[in-house]
């Protein structure tokens, strides 16, 4: 059976066809065109499947889409989605009618989750975690090789725990969310309330591995921050593996400082648990796409 993923983001709609056996026969990138509007994103889906199916001359394919945000089991409309004009819509059935044919939205952390669980750092393992550190926070949950995504499609969402009632406020309106602390913006929001200007997170980590005595300062309460969230998530799943991924994951002190902080408020006399980098970089959100199809 073939598989086909497409991988919907703010900017670029991606997608791809795996054999059985989860080998890549094609794969193609367009763009979102997300301000021609709502009914054109569907278009541009429809057309990429169109041409992913005939790559494999129409044979018989499962079919996923991964997508920031997420179905709402109570209206089966979109919720949580940077790709505003998407939020509130029909999007699975309205595609289900355009394809005519059954289709699985989910989550892309969960997409990360399970290209990473089955193909990546976690193959081989029960329960994996897959984290999400780029912009924003998002994390995803696998076990024994399927997506758990919970009664109101929120799990793995540890972005949005609280580690700190009183910190900064985010934009889904709680205090203190860990995305406000150890997201890439979250990081980059933080630096410039605290030193007045504003620096990417690249140059952050630049100035971090240059030595300047400010900026080490500042990046051990990032430390901190990651350790107390994996260790909050740690002692709720004890899971076998914690895969990382996004932008932030590629920063190296996370698996020597970060972890080192993680041990410090696990609950266990040793922290057993792998944290590791990602192997399928950015083509694992498209995979696990493919790979959660129906």
């Amino acid at each position: 059976m073939f598989r086909i993923g497409i991988d919907l983001g703010g900017t670029k709609i991606e997608g791809i066809v795996l054999d059985a056996q989860g080998k890549e026969l094609f794969r193609k990138r367009v763009e979102t065109q997300q301000e021609k509007g709502y009914a054109h994103i569907l278009d541009r889906i429809k057309g990429l499947h169109d041409e992913l199916a005939a790559s494999i001359h129409g044979a018989v394919h499962t079919f996923g889409i991964g997508t920031p945000g997420a179905i709402s089991p109570r209206t089966g409309l979109l919720k949580n989605s940077n790709t505003v004009c998407m939020n509130g819509q029909p999007v699975k059935a309205d595609l289900e009618r355009i394809l005519g044919r059954k289709i699985e939205i989910q989550n892309d952390a969960n997409c990360f989750a399970m290209a990473e669980a089955l193909h990546g750092a976690g193959r081989g393992k029960k329960l994996v975690f897959g984290v999400i550190m780029g912009t924003g926070c998002g994390g995803g949950i696998v076990h024994k090789g399927e997506v758990i995504t919970g009664p109101q499609a929120i799990a793995g969402e540890w972005g949005h725990m609280s580690i700190a009632p009183d910190g900064p406020l985010c934009y889904c309106g709680q205090r203190g969310c860990v995305e406000t602390y150890i997201s890439g913006g979250g990081l980059e929001a933080r630096y410039a309330e605290q030193f007045g200007v504003k620096r990417s997170f690249k140059e952050i980590v630049q100035d971090y591995h240059a030595g300047d005595a400010k900026v080490v300062e500042f990046m051990k309460i990032f430390f901190r921050n990651f350790g107390r969230s994996l260790a909050n998530l740690i002692d709720m799943l004890d899971p076998d593996v914690v895969v990382l991924g996004g932008g932030v994951s590629n920063f190296d002190v996370l698996y020597t400082e970060g972890i080192a902080e993680v041990a410090k408020y696990v609950f266990s006399d040793c922290l057993e648990t792998p944290i590791v980098k990602h192997q399928l970089g950015d083509s694992a959100g498209v995979i696990g796409a493919a790979l959660i199809g129906v």
